[in-house]
């Protein structure tokens, strides 16, 4: 399921890149939370960075060092042209494992891309790479639902994630504190099942 991810994210990276060009008020909200007491200079994670823009672009913006980590190289084409003198690395979420010591952390709907039974790998592996107290400001789904597929601009992606309550229960699992939780969109009848976002510290 992770190859058709990425072979879809390869073909829509231009229609993704145009539409993608702004955070909302509350992804910009969340994101100056998580930063409060970071310094200038301070190295952060970006998990999925897709392209650079908007997370890692509002993270250059305040003068912190970018990790961004995508298995598609076409986005990450696009956030090494765009934000150059950071660090772009090709790797799947589920591989991936920090080097060195990290300020902060973002997985910005990204996760929710992986079978929920990766998601304790990887966050356990940014809490390794994490100074105490710092930051992880992630995305999960919004309700209980099975595993599933739907399209992007005409394309097949994969989707599967814990619930907010199991999310919480996970961080607390691997060595973080929640201080924050939120429904960015709440679970519907139809297509949409639902969107949260969680502000955890490293313990």
């Amino acid at each position: 399921m992770q190859d058709l991810n990425r072979r879809s994210y390869e073909a829509i990276a231009a229609d993704w890149d145009d539409a993608r060009t702004a955070s909302g008020a509350a992804e910009t909200r969340l994101i100056e939370r998580l930063l409060e007491g970071v310094a200038p200079g301070a190295r952060v994670l970006d998990l999925g960075c897709g392209t650079g823009r908007p997370v890692a672009q509002a993270l250059a913006a305040r003068g912190l060092r970018i990790t961004g980590v995508d298995q598609c190289e076409a986005m990450l084409a696009r956030a090494r042209a765009r934000l150059p003198g950071h660090d772009w690395l090709l790797s799947r979420l589920e591989d991936f494992v920090p080097e060195g010591v990290f300020a902060a952390a973002v997985a910005w709907d990204s996760l929710f891309h992986l079978p929920r039974a990766e998601h304790a790998g990887v966050v356990r592996r940014v809490r390794s790479g994490l100074v105490t107290g710092g930051g992880l400001l992630l995305t999960v789904g919004g309700s209980e639902h099975p595993a599933f597929t739907d399209t992007m601009y005409g394309h097949p992606f994969f989707y599967d994630s814990h619930p907010p309550e199991a999310a919480r229960a996970l961080l607390a699992a691997e060595g973080f504190a929640v201080e924050h939780g939120e429904f960015l969109n709440l679970p519907t009848d139809g297509r949409d099942k639902g969107r949260y976002a969680l502000l955890a510290r490293a313990a």
